[in-house]
């Protein structure tokens, strides 16, 4: 798990660099970075949709999942529960940058398929790359959001090494054809985010996060029922 490992210490590292490098920062410069990172977090949820979209054998999958999923966490009360435990530790708007960096770390093509190259083929390529482009990421938030960031580190390593051990053990019981699902459904996820960043619409995305579930248990029912 080298590669999981490294790309978990990027975002450690890119945590601190950014939250000595916001005692620097002016106000207005801290506005022009939180800008840019809204619109490249925008543009990165966009790119997996329309990359992977048209690969997709059930393109409604994507928006049942996205119903079901928000109705589930608004039910449960996902992003009110997020942020009040945030808050216990933070007075700041912490759990904005936590919930918008916990998606670009974790729910992309680099980070989900990475681990798996990993498990089968030894081969680390996609991880170092996500790790490098997770560093800049996490700097960027952490001269906005403070040293908190670092927080989604270890979520980082638990949701590739739970990838990694899946794949280890059982092989090819990810389907490539879930994965694309589940990176369409994170695609949408982390432009709700963009969106929340700018100040244009807070979807309340923490809610939506139930919605990367119901691509699971899609192929699921559908492989007990091929039996």
């Amino acid at each position: 798990m080298i590669g999981t490992i490294v790309n978990t210490l990027c975002i450690v590292a890119g945590s601190c660099i950014g939250s000595v490098a916001k005692r620097a920062i002016k106000p207005r410069y801290q506005s022009a970075l939180y800008n840019a990172l809204g619109l490249a977090t925008l543009v990165l949820g966009a790119n997996a949709v329309v990359t992977h979209l048209p690969d997709s054998s059930y393109p409604v999958l994507f928006i049942a999942s996205l119903a079901l999923g928000s109705l589930v966490g608004t039910i449960c009360d996902l992003d009110g529960r997020f942020k009040r435990l945030v808050k216990r530790f933070s007075r700041t708007n912490l759990a904005e940058g936590l919930s918008t960096g916990i998606l670009l770390f974790c729910v992309g093509s680099l980070s989900m398929v990475g681990p798996i190259l990993s498990a089968l083929y030894g081969d680390n390529t996609y991880l170092f790359t996500n790790a490098m482009l997770d560093l800049v990421s996490s700097a960027i938030l952490a001269s906005t959001y403070g040293i908190g960031m670092a927080l989604a580190a270890p979520v980082l390593f638990c949701s590739q090494g739970t990838i990694y051990l899946i794949t280890s053990l059982a092989g090819n019981v990810i389907s490539e054809a879930l994965m694309n699902e589940i990176t369409i459904v994170g695609g949408v996820l982390i432009v709700s985010s963009g969106l929340a960043i700018l100040r244009i619409q807070d979807c309340k995305t923490v809610n939506m996060l139930p919605a990367l579930l119901f691509p699971i248990l899609f192929f699921g029912v559908k492989q007990l029922l091929s039996l």
